[in-house]
């Protein structure tokens, strides 16, 4: 076997040592919400729809914070990589201020949910249990920052292992308060839907809170004592110079679904209903290719903190192949069992036989979303977040929104319609992000630094 042949089996090795965890990780995270998909399914339609129609509108607003704070993909795996461990205290510490202001904007835009959801045109007897919802969980996205800021952190040092503690804890604890909170056992008041968003309240604080202490000295050295140029200005300006494109990048896909989502809640209960039989599913294989994308961010930002830039150009073709692969098993699942899986989330009749005609379609986008998804992630380790953003922005608002609102409301085919709309943009998209990350990878990159934000301008 040559040196070459090694280097690559060695790359997917390292990548899979990796993804593995992350993907267990993402998967976590998104079973809180699976969870309480499968609760509420079995409640009633009206609620099903409300829980789906809070959880979508205000994802949005977190899928942009989230975003933004994955510029620590880059700043601290490169600083990782570099062996320049102050570096990624101070950038952590970042993170944890940062995750703060978003927290105070975004409740502040929450408060407000039911003017928005009436001004979207959404069912009338669903809103009032939507704004519930939403006003319950404001409580919650400190917690959720919080979290992620310690997420990103310990994925860029190869630090896994209490984030997998920490997520199985978590979600045990949101299962079992969904089954007390909802239907309300134990002597506990039957809740709801607001049950429901209180169960994700207190899972997303137990995950900030325990963390720390699950990780051990090192994380908790690394977010106490403050260190003296935290509030540097020209620091948090490159960190948000790379942040805030990134935050927009989630923001425009997740708001694209969402968009959809209250097209949906325009023809009726049962189409949102169905909708979000589709979109967990949806949700669930994406969490494979978004746990390879995290994985190849730090791979590639590590050889580049390397200074190899040969290593980054093997991380990312192998996290693209990786994603292809895996997101084409996830496709042949959903067009093969269709019934089996929307049973999963649901027992409603009408909202059965709908789902199990979206779902189909999902299953068609399933390699080109993974595509997008993984050279995302590529970019994001090169810290190139600007023109995957405009990629974005064409893709799902020039491309998929146009073409979901001309096939489902102008031309009658409802709910189907508007899923090929949203095929036809992620075919788009993943096309263009791939040739982005090819492109960049030619031309060379050089490692950010965010402490000569200057140098860098």
């Amino acid at each position: 076997m040559t040196s070459e042949h090694r280097a690559w089996r060695e790359e997917f090795r390292s990548l899979l040592h990796l993804a593995v965890p992350v993907m267990v990780v993402q998967v976590g995270l998104y079973a809180m919400g699976a969870v309480d998909a499968a609760f509420m399914g079995r409640v009633s339609e009206l609620e099903f729809g409300a829980v789906a129609l809070g959880h979508s509108f205000s994802f949005v607003l977190l899928g942009f914070a989230m975003g933004a704070l994955a510029a620590l993909d880059p700043i601290v795996s490169q600083a990782h990589g570099a062996r320049e461990d102050e570096a990624v205290s101070r950038a952590l510490q970042r993170g944890v201020v940062l995750a703060l202001f978003f927290s105070a904007l975004i409740g502040g835009v929450l408060v407000f949910c039911e003017p928005l959801l009436r001004a979207l045109g959404q069912p009338p007897e669903v809103i009032p249990l939507a704004r519930d919802w939403i006003h319950v969980s404001i409580a919650g996205v400190p917690g959720f920052l919080l979290f992620v800021a310690q997420r990103q952190t310990l994925q860029a040092t190869h630090r896994l292992r209490p984030l997998l503690v920490v997520i199985l804890g978590a979600n045990a604890l949101n299962a079992f308060l969904d089954w007390v909170l909802i239907r309300g056992h134990l002597g506990a008041p039957a809740l709801g839907a607001a049950g429901c968003s209180w169960a994700t309240v207190v899972a997303r604080w137990a995950m900030a809170l325990a963390l720390p202490w699950v990780a051990g000295v090192e994380l908790r050295g690394r977010l106490w004592p403050v260190r003296a140029d935290l509030l540097s200005w020209p620091a948090f300006a490159r960190m948000l110079h790379v942040g805030l494109p990134i935050g927009l990048s989630f923001g425009l896909e997740i708001g694209a679904f969402a968009c959809v989502l209250f097209f949906m809640g325009q023809l009726g209960s049962r189409e949102l209903a169905a909708h979000q039989v589709a979109l967990s599913l949806a949700s669930a294989s994406f969490m494979l290719p978004l746990a390879i994308s995290m994985a190849a961010a730090v791979r590639v930002g590590n050889a580049i903190g390397r200074g190899e830039p040969a290593a980054a150009k093997r991380a990312a073709k192998s996290a693209l192949a990786l994603g292809a692969l895996t997101m084409s098993a996830s496709g042949a699942l959903f067009l093969l069992l269709p019934w089996p899986l929307a049973r999963l989330f649901t027992d409603l009749p009408d909202v059965l036989a709908l789902a199990v005609t979206l779902i189909p379609i999902a299953g068609l986008f399933q390699v080109f979303d993974g595509l997008q998804g993984v050279a995302l992630g590529c970019l994001r380790g090169m810290a190139d977040t600007r023109v995957p953003m405009v990629i974005h922005l064409v893709g799902f608002w020039g491309v998929a929104i146009p073409s979901s609102l001309y096939l489902g409301l102008e031309r009658g085919l409802g709910a189907r319609g508007l899923w090929w709309g949203l095929a036809l943009g992620l075919f788009a998209v993943a096309i263009v992000q791939v040739w982005r990350v090819r492109s960049r990878l030619r031309a060379g990159v050089e490692r950010l630094v965010v402490e000569r934000a200057s140098e860098h301008a």
